[in-house]
């Protein structure tokens, strides 16, 4: 029966950074995995769907290249082309958390993984044990009565990836999240007419209101059908397309629209069941996480948990942030996991945050001052024909502390690691509005909004 020091169940962001961590820190590393290697992100997930976004912004970017004076002739896409370069894309990036396995000395299994007790594992009707596990086994989209996912008419994020099996004219995506919007930006810069239906009354609806508005305005006008308030109640195949009936959820008013694919996307659900870890003693909550403390132990000694099995936000980068912590413990440490985690929408303007919103702080006692910068008053955005966004601080009154950031903007998600990393350090904003930055940037927008707040912004009316 083989034993290791530290077996990571799953090999996503969470789970290969954790395996990596640990064998670093001297330990004997088994990584078990299901399907593939690198996980939903890698292989159906961020890296697929960021190679779609970055096709479809340049094919956009040619339809209004003439503004400024550059004619691109007989621009087409080829879909069979596109499909290969994300594949490519994937096969790159999987390939390589190989390497790094094999460069760390780090054993990788192909298999189910089941616990059989507290220190065992059956996998492929071998008995494993372990001295340390922990669980990285993430998460899979959510289903919708009604809505059964096919893969063809029906689909979900994984065959939204798909572009090249027969494009659709019309498409309707349900959910309002991040995968809706970032597929529906791509479908409609494609070709496809796409309308957005969200149940809740903005998209991404735990989100800062103002530049959620703002960002629903924005694809508005880029000609995405973008409806809030909005259920899907049935649909029905006939010989012109998918009828979908919808219902507005706040007047029960009934429409039906036509279209010739259904996305999805209503979220994800954690793979925290049939793992037989109740075997193990691990509790699994009601809808499928695993409960963790800060230091991402479970309620079983030396069973750790990581990534979307143990609790939201699901997001790839605080996967890989847990699996470090994770594997540091594992290892004898006494790491604790600092949950400033950023969120990112990769549309075009990007969405961006981290910390809290205006509501979020008042409820917490604090109380709330903003500041904000408008990228129409941006050299930089104006230079980039891309004035539509907003820079937003959220601070406190009393301390100057900063609490939340919330962008929309190109490079929003790169712009956002400033201030997590403020956050994180605990700086006020007269810290942020301080420090120089670069011009002509965007990121001044981050310096001027931080000035704004405390009504010395240069650039823009302090009112």
């Amino acid at each position: 029966m083989a034993n290791y020091d530290v077996i990571v169940i799953g090999t996503g962001p969470g789970g290969y950074h954790a395996a990596i961590r640990a064998a670093q820190l001297g330990k004997k590393v088994l990584a078990i995995e299901a399907e593939f290697v690198g996980g939903v992100c890698l292989n159906i997930g961020c890296i697929p769907t960021k190679a779609l976004l970055h096709a479809a912004e340049e094919l956009e970017s040619t339809r209004h290249s003439s503004d400024f004076g550059l004619e691109v002739a007989g621009a087409k896409l080829d879909f069979k082309k596109l499909g290969g370069w994300r594949d490519g894309v994937v096969k790159k990036l999987t390939g390589g958390v190989g390497q790094l396995f094999k460069g760390n000395k780090i054993d990788l299994k192909m298999g189910f993984a089941k616990f059989v007790g507290p220190k065992t594992l059956e996998v492929g009707g071998e008995r494993i044990e372990g001295s340390t596990f922990i669980i990285a086994t993430g998460s899979e989209p959510n289903s919708l009565p009604g809505f059964e996912v096919d893969q063809k008419d029906i689909i979900d994020s994984t065959g939204a990836l798909r572009i090249e099996d027969k494009f659709p004219k019309r498409m309707l995506g349900i959910g309002g999240g991040a995968i809706g919007l970032e597929f529906a930006q791509v479908y409609k810069r494609m070709g496809a007419e796409v309308t957005v239906i969200e149940f809740m009354g903005q998209i991404l609806p735990a989100a800062d209101p103002e530049t959620t508005n703002l960002l629903g305005k924005i694809l508005t006008k880029q000609g995405i059908n973008i409806r809030t308030s909005i259920k899907g109640v049935k649909q029905e195949k006939k010989k012109d397309g998918i009828h979908v009936t919808l219902e507005d959820v706040k007047t029960g008013k009934q429409e039906e629209i036509v279209v010739d694919k259904i996305l999805v996307a209503t979220g994800r659900r954690p793979r925290g069941k049939g793992l037989g870890l109740e075997a193990a003693g691990v509790r699994v909550d009601e809808r499928g996480y695993v409960p963790t403390n800060e230091k991402m132990e479970t309620g079983v000694p030396g069973i750790y948990a990581i990534g979307d099995v143990t609790r939201p936000p699901l997001l790839a980068h605080k996967a890989m942030r847990e699996g470090l912590i994770a594997a540091e413990n594992a290892a004898g440490g006494n790491a604790v996991m600092d949950y400033q985690v950023p969120n990112v929408v990769y549309t075009s303007p990007e969405w961006a945050a981290v910390g809290m919103t205006e509501e979020e702080a008042s409820k917490a006692g604090y109380k709330v001052k903003v500041g904000k910068f408008p990228l129409s008053a941006s050299g930089r955005a104006m230079t980039l024909d891309a004035t539509d966004g907003l820079i937003k601080l959220i601070g406190d009154a009393e301390t100057d502390l900063l609490l939340g950031a919330h962008l929309l903007s190109p490079n929003a998600s790169d712009m956002i690691a400033e201030l997590a990393l403020a956050l994180e350090m605990g700086a006020t904003v007269t810290d942020v509005g301080l420090t120089v930055h670069a011009h002509p940037t965007l990121s001044e927008g981050v310096m001027e909004a931080a000035e704004h707040l405390h009504k010395m912004a240069i650039h823009i009316a302090n009112r």
